[in-house]
């Protein structure tokens, strides 16, 4: 079989521009993922021989350059800039590593192909990411100013869909699949009892350490967007199901994050998707349709929909899941049915 590295690489280049009919053009990075595990298998199986070392595939100096200023200034962490990565790579590729010489004609192009092959999701992320880079590339004098503002918005309008939640009773189904006499059955329903009780997001969970708890206060400190510090509310529930699972279900490890793997090696997750798997099986053990991706971020949108209907204010709900605008809470307020018909206005023709 002539399936190497160069393969792989290939491949995530493929992916970029697929237009294949049966691929959703969904989380690309999850894919390569996948197909360098199964690469990994077909070594291990001694299917296929890795005949010589090629040396690795570097990333441009360019690049390297554009993650650590997008640490250092903006916090973004390791985990969002392997997807920026992956649009940046092209973009050098097809534009070559010459900022000097880029115009607002071919990166206009670049980002308008992508919309036409892609969803409106990786079309806007795209249009994110070069923005950006080049508003990185600004700052180091090494493109004309004001180049950044060639790049074109994908229309979406704000507010158009509307948030996807679950009932409360199928919220609490999710809880009650876990196995309560189970090590991995006591994990997971603390994980998603902070994930329905409180709000936080997947990443906040799977990097949540043991110092962050403080009993004596009833409070968890996590770090969100931006590295942006915060303190949620430790309920009775959900902290006895964390102490649960540290009395007799955490395994011994060295780990300083509250939740680890339950298999060897034993670790911290490797990054938020396992938070994502967690909730995501949880549903299918339930027998809970889900109405959308993202089952993690499905119970944040659960408890904020739960917290309106109950009579909590919208400046609440941007306070618990620590929005930096509320306008972006605002989104919430189109399920609020009983409230939206005492302003709906007759229609004329009725």
């Amino acid at each position: 079989m002539s399936v190497n590295e160069q393969s792989l690489v290939g491949f995530e280049r493929h992916l970029s521009r697929c237009h294949c009919p049966h691929y959703g053009h969904r989380d690309q990075l999850s894919v390569v993922r996948g197909a360098r595990l199964f690469l990994a298998y077909l070594r291990e199986a001694r299917i296929i021989i890795k005949k010589s070392i090629k040396p690795p595939v570097h990333d441009p100096a360019l690049l390297l350059a554009f993650c650590q200023w997008m640490r250092q200034q903006r916090g973004i962490c390791d985990v969002t800039l392997r997807s920026y990565r992956i649009y940046i790579r092209e973009l050098l590729q097809r534009l070559e590593e010459e900022p000097s010489r880029f115009d607002a004609r071919r990166l206009r192009a670049f980002v308008l192909e992508k919309s036409r092959s892609c969803g409106w999701g990786t079309a806007k992320n795209c249009a994110t990411v070069v923005r950006m880079f080049l508003r990185f590339l600004i700052a180091e004098g090494q493109c004309a100013v004001g180049l950044d503002a060639a790049i074109p918005t994908v229309a979406h309008w704000r507010l158009a869909s509307l948030p996807r939640y679950l009932p409360g009773k199928d919220v609490e189904r999710l809880i009650a699949s876990c196995d309560r006499a189970s090590a991995v059955g006591r994990r997971d329903r603390a994980i998603l009892l902070l994930l329905a009780r409180l709000g936080p997001r997947a990443g906040d969970v799977a990097h949540l350490r043991l110092t962050d708890i403080d009993w004596k206060d009833a409070s968890i400190q996590v770090c969100g967007k931006g590295h942006r510090q915060a303190r949620l509310p430790l309920t009775q529930e959900v902290g006895q199901a964390i102490v649960a699972y540290l009395k007799k279900g955490r395994p011994r490890t060295n780990a300083d994050t509250v939740f680890v793997s339950a298999r060897a090696p034993l670790r911290p997750f490797a990054s938020y998707r396992a938070v994502s798997d967690i909730a995501d099986r949880a549903l299918s053990r339930a027998g809970v349709v889900r109405p959308s991706r993202g089952a993690a971020h499905l119970l944040r949108h659960s408890l904020a929909t739960s917290m309106l209907r109950q009579g909590s204010s919208l400046q609440d709900i941007a306070t618990i899941l620590r929005h930096s605008s509320i306008e972006t809470t605002q989104i919430y307020a189109k399920v609020d049915i009983p409230s939206l018909r005492q302003i709906a206005q007759p229609w004329p023709e009725v």
